[in-house]
């Protein structure tokens, strides 16, 4: 059987395709990082593993590891916009 795929996410590491002002603006109206500069937010970007989830070519979720990248890392900042949850 060859079902179309409602959807089609994938993951990405790629920091250059970071929509930067849509994470900001999402941290925004979140509790954890609300007010947070934005100067702020693009150094934890590039001191940070991050991963982004797209459909299509459209970022859809983000997260991001503070690691040493051998022994630890914690995962931060992890969100899906609202109307792609559930």
């Amino acid at each position: 059987m060859n079902e179309e795929l409602k959807h089609k996410f994938y993951i990405s590491t790629d920091k250059s395709k970071l929509d930067t002002q849509m994470i900001h603006d999402f941290f925004q109206t979140s509790y954890w990082a609300k007010n947070i500069p934005l100067a702020t937010f693009e150094k934890s970007i590039q001191n940070s593993l991050c991963f982004e989830i797209y459909e299509d070519n459209q970022q859809v979720g983000f997260a991001r590891v503070i690691t040493d990248y051998a022994t630890s890392a914690l995962l931060k900042d992890v969100f899906i916009l609202e109307s792609y949850r559930g």
